[in-house]
């Protein structure tokens, strides 16, 4: 937060100076920890579903820095004057499903009594200090790759306003649930300079943490972004949540939008994310190898969708 000065010691590896996924603090030569903490509030309306959802989210965070979650706490804000606990159980539930999905074990947590409900975890991971992924360490001839499909938001915000096509829900959920643990390992077999993962400030939020004080320029093209179904339809009728509308007001000052981008294909690129994919940069060659093995692993989404160069000034051209 601005105005306050934390001081660090010399194993502080990742602090809080370039918003990064996760903090990361060495305790020895080969070893440090990865720290961080995430909660959401419902994006479904099926308590189990979301448990997963929230988990999968605050555990990407981890796997964004090239880490191995490890352990996690629970935290909850709910409501029990309004929902019964069998509710807060299948949360619970759902949260500890995608851990054991994940290999993390569960240490405990904390509750409160809180008008709106929320979940999420704190999550301890491991890396090696000479490993760590950066998310503003971006090159001059790097790609882009996303490896999942953007529309989380505005989806989701048409499930509020009703008549979702049961094929939209599917896959909305399904991409929620998809852990980045697989395609950060294979991340980390294909050389990346630099990563982050696409949550709340959207795609371009996360592109402007990506361009941090570097004097490049990313070029964006729009028609290799990955897209879920029903998402263009949802922007086209306007169902956007005000997340969008304040990422563009955080970001949309470094952002070129060329006049043959369709309105509801550039608003796609400000729509806050939940549980979304990994934003990485690497070598032109080393993607190609990336993108190949990931579809081979059944990571389809996975693309190369812009190139960075260098520029006088930063800024993120969608073209």
């Amino acid at each position: 937060m601005k105005g306050i000065a934390v001081p660090y010691d010399g194993n502080v590896l990742v602090g809080m100076d370039t918003s990064d996924d996760a903090g990361v603090y060495r305790i020895s030569e080969s070893a440090a920890l990865v720290q961080t903490v995430d909660f959401i509030t419902p994006i479904v309306d099926d308590p189990f579903t979301f448990g997963r959802i929230a988990a999968c989210n605050s555990l990407s965070d981890v796997y964004a820095m090239g880490g191995r979650p490890l352990t996690a706490l629970n935290v909850v804000c709910f409501p029990t004057g309004k929902f019964t606990l069998d509710i807060l159980r299948d949360i619970l539930t759902g949260g500890l499903a995608m851990l054991a999905e994940a290999g993390v074990q569960l240490l405990g947590g904390h509750s409160v009594n809180d008008p709106e409900m929320k979940y999420g975890l704190s999550v301890t991971g491991i890396i090696h200090p000479d490993r760590v992924v950066r998310n503003d360490t971006i090159r001059e001839g790097d790609v882009i790759l996303l490896t999942k499909p953007l529309g989380t938001g505005v989806i989701a915000t048409a499930l509020k306003a009703g008549g979702v096509d049961e094929g939209v829900v599917s896959s909305f959920v399904v991409s929620m649930t998809a852990l980045n643990r697989q395609v950060s390992e294979i991340m980390l077999r294909h050389n990346p300079h630099a990563c982050t993962d696409v949550t709340g400030f959207g795609l371009a939020g996360h592109l402007r943490e990506m361009l941090g004080k570097n004097s490049m320029e990313i070029t964006i093209d729009s028609a290799s972004v990955p897209l879920l179904p029903g998402a263009l339809e949802a922007a086209a009728n306007g169902l956007m949540p005000a997340g969008l509308y304040k990422n563009r007001d955080f970001v949309g000052g470094l952002c070129s939008v060329s006049a043959s981008v369709r309105l509801e294909i550039s608003d796609l690129l400000f729509d806050p994310q939940t549980s979304g994919g990994l934003l990485i940069a690497m070598r032109e060659d080393d993607a190609e190898r990336f993108c190949a093995e990931a579809h081979d692993k059944g990571i389809k989404a996975a693309s190369i969708i812009g190139r960075v160069k260098k520029s006088s000034f930063p800024g993120i051209t969608i073209v």
